[in-house]
């Protein structure tokens, strides 16, 4: 089933990226649930993506940023297509993963440790985005004599009756 999003640009300004976004999740096939993934938040800017990548050699991993999409592309490992396997529970199948980046995150590093792929991301916040006071400026006005009858009020005198 297809979505339809047009009608929100007709509304929205700037949120052309985001409703694109929404359009594709939306019509997307399921994904391949090879290999599997987790993402963390490890603190209010940070974040991890593990990917559980047994068998597969740093040389075997090719990691890309395309337009905001995290690429991640891993080989059949060389070693695997030369033995004799009388039992394969562990895949090592060549994948393709995609994630995609909100705006202003950064892929601080990637690293291969015990057959898991950790890459850690970090939001960053644009200094315009970020909350700032506006200073109120106190304006002093002169303001003028109050007069009555052409004379400022100063001027004249009043006699009590």
């Amino acid at each position: 089933m297809d979505y339809d999003f047009a009608p929100l640009f007709r509304s929205a300004i700037g949120f052309d990226r985001m409703v694109r976004l929404a359009g594709n999740a939306a019509n997307a096939q399921s994904p391949s649930s090879y290999p599997p993934y987790n993402i963390e938040k490890t603190s209010e800017t940070d974040y991890a993506l593990t990917m559980a990548l047994a068998g597969f050699r740093i040389d075997d991993v090719e990691i890309t940023l395309e337009d905001n999409n995290l690429v991640i592309r891993g080989n059949t490992p060389e070693t695997d297509r030369q033995r004799n396997w009388l039992y394969r529970g562990i895949a090592t199948r060549a994948f393709e993963r995609r994630f995609t980046l909100a705006d202003h995150t950064e892929v601080e590093e990637a690293r291969l440790e015990n057959g898991l792929l950790v890459i850690t991301i970090k939001r960053l916040i644009p200094e315009a985005t970020q909350p700032r006071r506006i200073p109120i400026k106190n304006v002093k006005y002169p303001v003028p004599p109050a007069r009555i009858d052409g004379k400022t009020i100063e001027d004249r005198t009043f006699d009590a009756a």
